[in-house]
Parts: structure tokens; sequence; C-alpha cells
């Protein structure tokens, strides 16, 4: 009897509103015991030992902005107790939080720990009903030291207010970092007095790319733009974060990404063939990757960036300086007298060891001055290798792995500390949606799932290894964010997914768990004007081929008690369409479309999937060679299941060889006629897809002996190139598609001298 009373007041627990934490981060543990807790009770905070008048004036204000409380100082009936004690909440930034129907006691390992407790509080007294607080306990502690969100300042500037509010909302997420990236081609943002010429032409540039950076050709504003942070504005924002608990790590960009401070110091470029400076430079009008770089043959370039890191070092107190390090092309180095004459005296094999001398260089001035480097993972590249252990960065030197896990889990065999931030994952310059309605973005898809979704550490790395693994990072790349407004929609909520993943127990994250929890932080995001995209409930599908070689649509809504409605005849959906309850099987080329609704109302935007259905849908495909990396589909017959792949390039559609030359054969499973042949290429050099040079589609009735049918060499779209291949009706089972791959990318091009990917799409036969 006493257990099953047990379980029935348990189960009559879990039944009661707030029975589960509507906190973001999930925290290691949440209790809902007896009771609640009146705000409006709430008349008093005093503190134990330890805790200081500014933490004391912190919570006030805290308090007051979030519920219109002002509690003064003194002790009272219902109090909010403030202490810090190491015994109660034993791991750093760490607290202990209990709520009851007479009062709340914080308690933080440390200040952090008591300030993270804060925003704790603050979060669920946004989700007080009528005032009302449920009691309950709390016990909480980060799984990772290092939690960061990055924001480029230099494509486009953000105001102070709206940087100090950025700060604000990665406190509220307990956020410890913020990876404030200063310099690049596009702009110089931070006053460096000693070099007064980067404020007076660095910092500008004379118009912006109105636009894709994909469109041809290019369009531009015709406005001069730039600014950049005074050391006195630096300064406040420094202080702002500290009270905060966040550590801004400052980015000055090295040896590529220089044009802006080239174009002040038109000196510490390289040479040209001919021996003459090089130039003119000018701050770049438009995003990419470019040739001139600083020279690393000239200790000019030396002394410059060194008198820069005395006054980023003067100014901030991180004990991390981020020297980027990444995209930097070697052109301008092979053709520099002065860089060949270093090569030669430093006795480096090449251009590659030679930015390693370079990362090399200023990783030891920096250590000099009792601070450390944090570099893209291109500073990483071969220095296992390297000819001399001088080339070798210092133990204290950490890698920040973009291009994916690998460099993160080099750095950590070489025993390095690594922060992942993998561009697959966490970057937020990507869309975040499907809709062709969502505003312009950078380049593929990330939604807010896939976030989720992404485990810092390595399967593949042992326990031992692990350790060296110190966090992750979210990335936010400005091209494409031109306003606050635009910023808050990319980040948010994608960076309170990435706040999970940093601060909660691996087995404490649960998807459905955290939207539940999301959309009781809505009203609070409200308040604080956050203009977070909202569309995290809306309609996603899955196209899959069925045993029998028919097309199956799957459309899924994580909002609870929902209802979809469809229709496949090209109308709008409404509350008397058709409801679905299981996978739409698509015989025909059709469009369907479709609609969430609740409550009689419709809920986000119209759904709406295109499918071609042809004779080679749903039939067997063969690809030789093997698709690769990120272009490899789940199954061969995502190439053949009626949907084309789209300009947001990483959705599965897509089938990608890399420097290699593709053949597709298609079997249609019996001989028939066939008139028609077509696919997709996608052509987009900016991120190293190029057309193939010959295109080729032949036909055959037994599988050996093929007809060629067509040919095609010229693919003249900046995108997706439609090909459709008409030709005297045939017999035919078997279809094949030669493609042939550029090969090297050449030079001036993005990624010059890598292998180029040819990517294909959806064939269709009829």
């Amino acid at each position: 009897m006493p257990i099953r009373l047990t379980i029935l007041l348990l189960l009559l627990n879990l039944g009661k509103p707030f029975a589960q934490s509507g906190l973001i981060p999930e925290p290691v543990s949440y209790r809902q015991t007896s009771g609640d807790l009146r705000l409006n009770q709430l008349t008093g905070i005093v503190s134990g030992a330890g805790v200081s008048n500014q933490f004391i004036g912190l919570a006030q204000a805290q308090i007051r902005a979030s519920t219109g409380l002002t509690l003064p100082t003194k002790k009272t009936k219902s109090t909010l107790f403030l202490s810090i004690d190491s015994i109660t909440s034993k791991q750093p930034e760490g607290y202990a939080l209990q709520i009851t129907p007479q009062g709340i006691r914080l308690t933080g390992h440390d200040e952090a720990g008591l300030f993270y407790g804060l925003q704790s509080l603050t979060q669920l007294f946004s989700q007080a009903t009528s005032g009302i607080v449920p009691a309950c306990e709390v016990t909480d502690y980060p799984r990772f030291s290092y939690r960061g969100m990055h924001l480029d300042v230099s494509r486009h500037q953000f105001p102070i207010p709206f940087i100090k509010k950025y700060i604000d909302l990665l406190a509220l997420y307990k956020f410890n970092t913020f990876h404030w990236h200063l310099t690049d081609d596009q702009g110089w943002r931070i006053e460096i007095k000693r070099y007064p010429a980067l404020q007076q032409k660095a910092a500008y540039r004379s118009e912006t790319l109105i636009g894709h950076k994909k469109e041809l050709p290019h369009r531009f504003d015709g406005k001069r733009y730039g600014g950049y942070y005074t050391q006195a504005e630096v300064k406040d924002i420094i202080q702002y974060a500290t009270q905060r608990h966040i550590t801004i790590i400052p980015e000055i960009e090295m040896p590529g990404h220089a044009l802006a401070a080239l174009s002040a110091y038109p000196e510490l470029g390289c040479l040209k063939p001919n021996g003459q400076p090089g130039g003119p430079y000018q701050a770049a009008t438009f995003w990419g990757i470019f040739d001139d770089v600083f020279c690393a043959g000239n200790d000019s370039t030396f002394t410059f960036l060194e008198g820069v890191l005395d006054e980023v070092v003067a100014l901030f107190p991180s004990k991390y300086i981020h020297i980027g390090g990444d995209e930097c092309p070697k052109t301008r180095w092979k053709t520099c007298t002065r860089c060949q004459a270093r090569i030669q005296r430093e006795h480096l094999k090449n251009e590659e060891e030679l930015q390693r001398y370079f990362v090399r260089r200023m990783d030891m001035y920096l250590t000099k001055k009792g601070r450390h480097i944090i570099g893209w993972d291109e500073i990483l590249e071969g220095t296992e290798h390297a000819s001399s252990p001088s080339l070798r960065m210092s133990p204290e030197a950490i890698v920040m792995s973009w291009r994916g896990i690998q460099g993160g889990i080099e750095a950590i065999r070489q025993k390095h500390n690594a922060i992942m931030t993998p561009e697959s994952h966490v970057y937020f310059d990507y869309y975040q949606s499907l809709y062709p309605e969502e505003p312009l973005a950078a380049a593929g898809y990330t939604p807010l799932s896939k976030v989720y979704a992404y485990e810092p550490i390595p399967a593949e790395l042992r326990p031992d290894e692990a350790v060296y693994l110190k966090g992750v990072q979210g990335t936010a790349w400005s091209e494409y964010m031109d306003s606050p407004e635009k910023a808050e929609y990319m980040v948010f909520p994608r960076a309170m997914a990435v706040a999970e993943i940093a601060w909660s127990p691996r087995d404490n994250r649960n998807y459905a768990d955290f939207l539940r929890r999301l959309r009781q932080q809505e009203t609070l995001l409200k308040q604080r004007n956050v203009n977070y995209a909202n569309r995290f409930d809306e309609l996603t599908d899955t196209v899959s081929v069925n045993a029998a070689g028919g097309v199956d649509l799957k459309l899924s809504t994580t909002l609870p008690d929902a209802t979809v409605r469809y229709t496949t005849d090209g109308t709008t959906p409404t509350l008397t369409s058709a409801v679905y309850s299981k996978p739409l099987s698509i015989a025909q080329t059709s469009t369907v479309k479709a609609a969430v609704f609740r409550d009689s109302k419709q809920q986000g935007r119209l759904f709406q999937k295109a499918f071609t259905i042809s004779k080679a849908t749903g039939k067997p495909v063969t690809f030789t060679p093997e698709p690769m990396g990120g272009y490899r589909p789940a199954s061969p017959l995502v190439a053949v299941n009626g949907v084309a792949g789209t300009s947001r390039y990483n959705t599965g559609e897509w089938i990608g060889f890399q420097g290699k030359d593709a053949e597709v054969i298609i079997d249609l499973q019996a001989t028939q006629t066939v008139s028609s042949i077509g696919t997709h290429i996608l052509n987009y050099h900016w991120q190293r897809m190029w057309a193939p040079q010959m295109l080729q589609m032949a036909v055959s009735e037994d599988g050996k002996t093929f007809r060629e049918v067509y040919q095609q060499t010229q693919f003249p779209v900046n995108g997706i190139n439609p090909v459709r291949a008409t030709f005297s009706p045939v017999q035919a089972r078997y279809v094949r598609i030669r493609a042939t791959n550029k090969g090297v990318i050449p030079a001036n091009e993005y990624g010059a001298g890598g292998k180029a990917w040819l990517l294909l799409d959806e064939f269709r036969v009829d």
C-alpha cells in the first residue's frame, strides 16, 4: 500500500503545471516541491559573506526589470537570500536554488554560480502565472568550461546598445564567452591609437554588396560604410560583460583577411613579381577570400601586428587572444621575393610552413605578454610534421575547429585544448528554414533541430583525450546580417540550443522537451524585444522511395495538439481540407500544399513541395564512384525521388563527387520508349562547386552497349542549371549519364588548387 501511494503521488505531481523545468539550459536537477511562492510577498534581499554590493545591485536591477519588484536590502518575512558556499554547491560556476512559499535561497559555488542561479530565477519569474512561482529545488552546474557565442562586426558593425543587449542575452542563457570578431577584409572596427590610419581609412569601405554574392553581376549600393569602436567604448563594453561573468575574446585577423588593414598601411602587403610594391588596396566591398594578405617576409608586418596586440592586450583582460589564421591564400607569398627570402632564411619547406612560422611568431609574442592564442583550425595544419620543433605552437594554444570536427580531434591528440564550432551545425549565417520566404542568408540549411542534435565530444575520443575539449561555440558571421533585428532573427533561438549543449548534462538533453521549454521562454524573449525566429514548429517533411518504387511524403510538426491539412490540386489548405494522418503516396507530377492548424487557426507559413514523376522515379540507380562527403545521400534513390535539389544545397538531395568524374546508371526495369532525359547541375564557384566540363547521356537495351543521345558542355547559370535533353524516340531499359569533373579549381577562384565538387540531382526520364 505505501508503494502504491508513493506512485500515485508521483503521478499527481507530474501532472501539475511546472512539474518539469521551464529553464534553458536544462539544469542538472530540477524537482518541484509542495506549495507556491507569491512574488508580491517577496519583500527583501539579503546576502551572506562574499557577496559583493555590486552583485546585489545587479540582482536588484534584474529582478526589477523582470517583475517590477523593488527589493530593499533588508531581512523580511519573505526574503531572497544570496550566499556563496563551495560546500553546498561543489562545482565551479554551479549553484543551488530553493524556492519555498516563505522565500528563496540561492547559493553559488562562486559569484559566477550565483549569477547563473539569478538567470534561472529570472526565467522562472517570467513564467509565473498570476505572480505565482511553483516551489522547487534546483541543483545545477555546467558541462563545459567554455560556452561561447561569436559575433562578426567587420562586415556589418552593430551599435553599442545592441552589443550590450547581445551580452545580456548570452548571460541569460549561461554563456560565459563572447568572441568578438573585430577585423576582416571589409572593415577594421577597433581603435588602435598607434596606427591612426586604421580609424581614418581601414574602418571604411566605399560601398557594400547588394543581394547574395552568388548573384552575377554583383550589385553595390554606392554608399560609404564603416566605423569603429573607440577604446573608451571597448572598455565600457568589457566592464559591462565582466559584470555579467562573460569574458570577451577579441579577434584580430592574420595573416589573411587583411585587406582593410592593407588599405591603411599598403607597405605591409607583398611585393609584386616585378619587385614593385603591392596594391593598390581597398577594404573589400563584397564577401569572400582575397589573395592580398599580410606579407610574411616583411619584418614591418610583425612590428605592426605586435603594436596592435600591445593595445589589444592592454584593453582586454582575457587570457586568450584570437588571431584568426584561417583562409589565407599563399598566392602572393609564392611570388613575393621577401616571403621567399624568409622561407630560405628560416629553412622552411614551403609557403604552408611560412604560415606556421607566422602563427608561431605571434604565438610566442603573446606568450611573452602572459597571454595565449586561439586560432581557427588552419593554425594547426601540418604542425605535427613541421620541419623544426620551433614551428610548433605553444602547449597553451587553443584550436577552434570550424571546418568540421577533425581539426579539433587533431588538436586534442596533439594535447592542445580545443573548442568545437563546426560550420555544419553551429554557423548561424545559414538558413534555418527551407521556406522560400526566409530572409537572405549566406549558405545552406541548419535548422534548430540540427543545432540541438550536435554533440561536441566526438565518439572516437577516449575519455582521457576528451578532457582537452573545453567547450562549444555558436558562430554568427554578419555578411547577411545588416541590422540588429536580422542578427537576432538568425541567432535566436539557435543560440539557446548551443547554450544547452554547452551547459546541460548530455543525458538531460531531449529535443521535444527543449521545444516545450522554448515555448515557455517566448514571454521573456518578447519582454526583452528579441526578434527571434519563431518558426521552429512549422511543417517539415521527409521524402522517400518505398519498396514498391513509389514516392512517399511524410509531414510532421512539433506543435502540440495541432492538425495538419493538405491539398494536391494547387489550392491553399483550409479548415475543410483533408487531414494528414499518414505519409502521402505521390503518383503523379503535382505540388502538395499543407498547413498546421490549432484552435481553428493556421499556425505558421504555408508548406509547399513540388514533385516531378517520370519513368525514372523510384527506379534502381548506381553511381561510379560512390558519392562523397556531405553529398553522399542516405540512399541512391534520392536521385530519383521526384524532388529536385534547391539552392540550400546541404539538405541531402544533391549528390556530389570531389575531383572525380561521375557515372550514373538508371535501370528502368523494362525496355520502353524514351525521348527525354533530364537532371540538374549546381554551379556555385563560391562553394567550390563547378559544372562538368562535359555531360553525356546514353541509352541501352542490354546495359552493355550504349548509344549516346545527348552531350552538353556549357552551363551558363551561376546556380542551378536545369538540363533537359530531348531526342528522337528510342527503345531503352538503361540510361547512363556521365559527367566530367572540372578537376583542380583554377587560380584566382575560391579554393584555388583544391579539388572541385561536381553536384547533380534528380534524374528524369520520359
